[in-house]
Order: structure tokens, then sequence, then C-alpha cells
């Protein structure tokens, strides 16, 4: 009799900042697949507040307590980390229309990339459908309140970033 295969699936993203509703694409996602590998995005177009180190970081500190989540980084194409991973799919997150149709084309560049590369949409819970990590940076500079919206090591680390007082 053969052993079932792992149901392993990669949640890529920039993560810069962790968010709530990154967490809690995270946390549901965990629960469909043996092994969840969230993967940090290596983007540089992409202006981050913190670097890839310090985001694998937090996001380990804030997946501790979820057993089957597995945390790395990468750069270069996705479909070939999904196959270094053997992985069987790719999790994305979809806040509102307006990320569905960056993120079909992406998914099926994948797809064309490799026939075996599904992705899977997840919409995070209503309240924490209009979060985005640029929204959060924006707050945090303004010095307004995270605290809803990042998990406390992330807000902590926004405020001692950005300068902020870490008490109020």
């Amino acid at each position: 009799m053969s052993k079932m295969q792992e149901k392993i699936a990669i949640y890529p993203g920039s993560f810069d900042p962790l968010t709530n509703g990154h967490l809690d694409v995270i946390k549901r996602a965990a629960k469909i697949f043996d092994t969840l590998v969230v993967m940090v995005a290596n983007n540089q177009s992409k202006n981050s507040l913190f670097t890839i180190d310090e985001r694998v970081t937090l996001l380990e500190e804030s997946c501790a307590c979820i057993a089957n989540v597995k945390v790395s980084h990468f750069k270069g194409l996705l479909h070939d980390e999904v196959r270094h991973q053997n992985a069987v799919a790719v999790i994305r997150g979809l806040r509102a229309v307006s990320d569905f149709e960056w993120e079909l084309q992406m998914a099926l560049m994948n797809r064309e990339l490799d026939q075996d590369c599904e992705t899977l949409f997840l919409m995070p819970s209503p309240k924490f459908s209009f979060v985005s990590s640029t929204m959060i940076k924006e707050i945090a500079k303004l010095d307004g309140d995270v605290s809803p919206f990042v998990p406390p090591i992330v807000e902590n680390e926004l405020k001692r970033r950005l300068g902020k007082n870490c008490d109020s």
C-alpha cells in the first residue's frame, strides 16, 4: 500500500509588512493543506520597508503557533519554487475585484509556464478585505494606529522602523 502524497501549497507575497489579512489567509489555507509554505518574494521593483530576512522573521514569529506552516523566501520564477517545494497549489488572496485581473493574469501565466501549477484564490474575512500593506505603511508613517490590522510584533517593528513611540 503506497503512502498518499503530502499536499503542499505555497503562499507567495511580499508581506511588507505582514497584515492580519495575510494571517487570515495563512490560517485558512493551513487547514486545507498538509503543509503551507509561506514564501517571501524578492521583488526588486518594490521599495520595501523591511528586508527579506526581517519579513521572514516576522512571519515565522507570527505563524509559530500554526504547526504545518513553514516560512522561506525566493527570488526568480514562482513556478520554479512550486516544483522545488513539490507543491500542488499556489494560494493567492483576493481582497476586491481590483485584485482579480492581476491575479488572474499571474495564475494563467504560471499555468502556461507549468501546466501542473494550480492557483487557488482565497478571500480574507470581511473585516480584513480592505487591508493592504501599502495602506498600513502609510497609516504607520503618519503615526496612526495600525494595531487592528497587523500582529503586535509587526506593529512594534513598524514603530521602531519609523521612529514612533512604542508606548502610544
